[in-house]
């Protein structure tokens, strides 16, 4: 083919003719990029959970790519905003069911702003060779970074968590979340520059080759390295098997004040895991190795109240296995969010504090700066919850049961670390009863989905409220509850010890990705200044 310097820029550039120069033209354009931009963030926030429409991110990246390509990085700014809000507003909408809009929308703008700052790095990158590998591996700089940053990072969101169901899920083994997102945001921009050099070759008639393997190569490479990556994936028992049961409680609905609420949760969860000891000394269900309940099933500190232990103790006795149980437990003047290791003989045994604390959920930030401006807002949190620092992994009948709690799920390195630690099966006991019936329960069943592919382990999803579940190795759920319902869930599950890829490697393939992007960017500098110097000397060379 016959290299040629034609190309379509972007949307400016696609009409078929000559297009007067007017303002309200101009004007129109952008009212049409900004709702592109807009909606193609509506259309990924589609492709999360519970809908299982994992597939449409590609065409969601793809109409960003096209949006962006050509534009300046002003530009870039505002529709990447505009990319952002379109995504993270329906998506996080469940953040302000308990407390209101301005938490949800304060949120969104923050967050959006990353997003803003990836769109003004894809515009610079937009004209270099291989586009869609710079432009996805800004993506994936921009989600490192907002996993970081402020207060720890909200990595709620990324690209991965929405691909639970979908073909590229085996990269997750191949180096977790990171590689995962930017398999299916390479393959979205990909889609674009395919379509843009098809849509330039049938007007010029002439395509460059370069451009197009690289379009191709989009395309086709992260399909085919996550097909391959499915021999990563297995369900065979490593470490023999372990009967677990998980247990959901359900919560008092209304009707109750604080004490009372918390007091009948205990309740609830001491008296449907007596409910299963019974159906097991009828031989109805098999005895579980031990039962799991959920982030949050006892909030009145058993240490500290001589009634709550005796419930728990009772409870472990009637089913005669560990249990590990969700407290709220303060100790030495500081507040805990505690998994605590029952043994139905010897009593607590062995604790787990969670290290990755949520803020404005679990501690303030900046408690005496917004009490300044409002008093009001530090109620929200009357006392802040102090950070674990060390891997929860407890024995429980001789399996290495790995806790990572609720919101530590969303969380690459608190995962990780379990495994690294021993950890042979994975519980993420969580709490979303305060999120009632919304998304938020589905999107982080998703995550502990993703994580069981990443680690290849089984991961159970003990919650107070629902959906709790049981998740194979592979991904698969397997046994799951409904919402606010008393249930249990009792299943045979492999115990795995060796590591996959994404564990060996931790935070590299990352790295490496960010150090892409850095190289993009690099690239788009050197050659400014080089066309800089070049148009400032000019003038001197012809005098």
């Amino acid at each position: 083919m016959t290299v040629t310097a034609t190309s379509v820029e972007g949307p400016d550039q696609l009409d078929s003719g000559p297009v007067p120069d007017s303002r309200a033209v101009r004007w129109a354009r952008r009212v049409g990029a900004a709702a592109v931009a807009a909606l193609s963030g509506v259309l990924l926030y589609v492709s999360f959970p519970p809908r299982t429409l994992w597939w449409l991110a590609l065409p969601a990246f793809a109409a960003f790519g096209w949006v962006l390509r050509g534009r300046s990085w002003k530009a870039g700014l505002g529709l990447g905003y505009l990319f952002g809000l379109g995504f993270l507003l329906p998506l996080l909408v469940w953040t302000g069911v308990e407390v209101g809009s301005v938490p949800w929308l304060a949120l969104v703008a923050a967050e959006a702003v990353f997003l803003a700052l990836v769109g003004a790095g894809i515009t610079l990158v937009s004209r270099l060779p291989a586009f869609p590998l710079w432009a996805a591996a800004l993506w994936t700089a921009g989600e490192a970074l907002r996993a970081r940053v402020p207060f720890g990072g909200f990595p709620w969101g990324k690209v991965a968590f929405g691909q639970a169901d979908g073909v590229f899920l085996p990269l997750a083994a191949v180096g977790g979340t990171p590689v995962l997102g930017f398999g299916v945001v390479l393959c979205g921009f990909g889609l674009y520059e395919g379509v843009r050099l098809a849509v330039e070759g049938r007007r010029t008639r002439t395509v460059r080759r370069s451009a197009a393997v690289a379009a191709l190569l989009s395309l086709v490479v992260p399909v085919v390295a996550a097909l391959a990556a499915r021999t990563l994936v297995s369900d065979k028992a490593e470490n023999g098997y372990a009967t677990v049961a998980v247990i959901q409680g359900n919560v008092p609905r209304e009707g109750l004040e604080f004490n009372a609420q918390r007091r009948a949760v205990l309740d609830y969860h001491a008296r449907e895991t007596e409910r299963l000891a019974a159906e097991v000394k009828a031989g109805k269900t098999a005895k579980p190795d031990f039962v799991l309940w959920p982030e949050n099933s006892s909030d009145v500190d058993p240490f500290a109240n001589p009634d709550a232990y005796a419930v728990i103790d009772a409870a472990a006795k009637a089913i005669g296995v560990p249990i590990s149980v969700g407290g709220v437990v303060e100790r030495d003047g500081k507040l805990y969010n505690e998994q605590i290791l029952w043994d139905p003989e010897k009593g607590p045994e062995d604790t787990y504090d969670k290290r990755q604390v949520q803020p404005f959920g679990e501690y303030l930030p900046m408690r005496s700066l917004l009490a300044h401006i409002n008093k009001n807002w530090t109620t929200m949190v009357r006392q802040d919850f102090s950070r674990g620092h060390k891997p929860g992994v407890f024995d429980m009948a001789g399996a290495k049961v790995g806790l990572v709690t609720c919101y530590e799920a969303a969380f690459d390195w608190t995962v990780r670390s379990t495994v690294t630690d021993g950890a042979q099966l994975i519980s993420v006991p969580s709490n979303n009863a305060t999120f009632d019936r919304s998304e938020m329960t589905y999107q982080q069943l998703a995550m502990s989905r993703v994580r069981a592919v990443e680690t290849s382990r089984t991961v159970t999803v003990p919650v107070t409220s629902g959906v709790s579940a049981i998740i194979m190795p592979d991904g698969r759920i397997t046994q799951k509850t409904g919402m606010f319902v008393a249930a249990h869930l009792v299943q045979k599950v492999p115990l795995r010890s060796s590591e996959t890829p994404a564990t060996r490697l931790g935070t590299l393939p990352e790295l490496l990705l960010v150090l892409v992007a850095a190289g993009g960017l690099g690239w788009v500098a050197v050659g400014a200044f080089r066309k800089k110097r070049a148009t400032g000397t000019a003038p001197a060379e012809t005098a």
